[in-house]
């Protein structure tokens, strides 16, 4: 594998979890994100040692107004592998400003794409999917299951999964997905649901419980999900799909009772049940026995020390995290 690497969105979750594993196994890492790095303790790559920080660098570039800056940077370090993290992502929202999601997540993507295939360094191009192109789901799906998404962020996903494939087909642009379950991990951003649930109990907020929380999930750990990407880059075949996730599959509702406890939080007294957000899939379980056979690829993190190694981050970093944002804020 090339020593240098590429990871559009690194200052994502995702990206930057991905950044720090990817520099903790030695590779130079070429950062890329749209806004100024946030406060490190959202950006896992900064907690790495000072000799594996020497071998990231960030450029703040946006996707959908900089894509020949990106594609002079793959082509002037000779980059081999191109990691794609950046996408509008919040589901809920998608529906307030549409045409921004379709502009970031297809629009923009697909002149990239356009832009890279020309690209002669380019060995493997890694698109971060999501398992919201499939919609609601019953039971586990596997990477063939047809797309019926149900929200614009969905759709706009699925839009630009078709664009890579037909990519594929006519030029054999090098394009491997990747689907996972919903991903954890300390330096997530605190809208989402276990850094939320955490950091409100701790604060003696109450949360919202949006419908009850009966919509079922899989969460999966980011190093796990972090791995996968590498393994996927590494030994998949071109226009191959792989879903990453566990087995274990679990309420909103029953993930928010665990946390309160292993907190020690009465669950009555800290929570709300609200409405329903428009659109909200009931449930999209993946079926990742392709990435297990295929790749040699396992989930190694259960979920109960994952939450307590968040609970731990939120509680080492308290100062820094009480006064970040506490809620998504859109940029167009």
């Amino acid at each position: 594998m090339s020593e240098k690497i590429i990871v559009i969105g690194s200052n994502s979750f995702s990206g930057a979890s991905f950044s720090a594993f990817a520099l903790d196994r030695g590779l130079e890492v070429i950062g890329i994100s749209r806004s100024p790095e946030p406060h490190r303790v959202f950006l896992p790559y900064r907690w790495c040692g000072a000799e594996a920080q020497k071998r990231f660098s960030f450029h703040r570039l946006d996707l959908n107004h900089d894509t020949g800056a990106i594609v002079e940077l793959v082509r002037k370090n000779g980059v081999g592998y191109v990691y794609n993290f950046a996408a509008q992502s919040m589901v809920a929202e998608s529906w307030q400003n549409p045409e921004h999601w379709f502009q970031t997540n297809v629009v923009a993507n697909v002149r990239l794409h356009d832009m890279l295939r020309t690209c002669e360094s380019m060995k493997k191009y890694v698109h971060v999917s999501t398992p919201e192109v499939y919609g609601s789901c019953q039971g586990l799906v596997p990477e063939s299951t047809n797309y019926n998404p149900s929200t614009p962020y969905a759709v706009s996903r699925a839009a630009a999964d078709m664009s890579l494939m037909s990519f594929f087909k006519a030029y054999g642009f090098p394009v491997v997905f990747t689907r996972a379950a919903n991903v954890y991990g300390p330096g997530q951003q605190l809208y989402r649901i276990i850094p939320r649930t955490i950091l409100f109990f701790m604060l003696g907020k109450k949360l919202q419980l949006h419908g009850g929380g009966h919509s079922v999930r899989s969460f999966i750990h980011i190093r796990d999900v972090a791995d996968g990407t590498l393994l996927v880059a590494e030994k998949a075949p071109a226009g191959e799909i792989y879903h990453l996730s566990t087995p274990r599959n679990i309420s909103i509702r029953e993930l928010v009772t665990m946390i309160a406890g292993q907190m020690g939080v009465p669950f009555e007294e800290h929570v709300e049940v609200v409405g329903e957000r428009l659109g909200k899939d009931s449930a999209y379980l993946l079926d990742s026995a392709k990435a297990r056979s295929t790749l040699g690829w396992a989930d190694t993190i259960d979920l109960e020390q994952g939450i307590e190694e968040s609970i731990a981050w939120v509680r080492d970093n308290l100062e820094d995290i009480k006064n970040q944002p506490f809620d998504y804020i859109h940029k167009p």
